[in-house]
């Protein structure tokens, strides 16, 4: 995990025009769940949103750009990802949306790891 600074997240030219054009009043949070399927595997999803208000922040380690955005990451993400990583856009219309941008080894680790 990271030190007593917190996590770096280095967004792209995509995630920091996203993030100018999606301003938000909340922090961002890098949310991490794992469900269980019924044949014992496990289904990771990380997904960059809002915090909402059934959050705990207590279970969330920080992490900023260096321009100073804050984000908050998942206690059990932070665990796995590596103490600089950075941030794209994904997806296409509507459903386009910041993501995590990681290597297929960091993916690896994060999801599988």
């Amino acid at each position: 995990m990271s030190g007593a600074s917190g996590f770096l997240l280095d967004p792209d030219a995509k995630a920091r025009e996203w993030l100018q054009s999606h301003p938000s009043t909340k922090t961002r949070v890098i949310a991490y769940d794992v469900h269980r399927c019924c044949g014992g595997g496990k289904i990771c999803l990380v997904t960059v949103r809002d915090m909402s208000e059934t959050d705990d922040p207590n279970r969330f380690v920080a992490g900023s750009t260096e321009d100073g955005t804050r984000f908050l990451i998942d206690h059990r993400a932070a665990a796995r990802l590596p103490v600089r990583f950075g941030l794209t856009v994904r997806g296409i219309g509507p459903l386009r949306h910041l993501d995590l941008d990681l290597g297929a080894e960091g993916w690896g680790t994060l999801l599988y790891g």
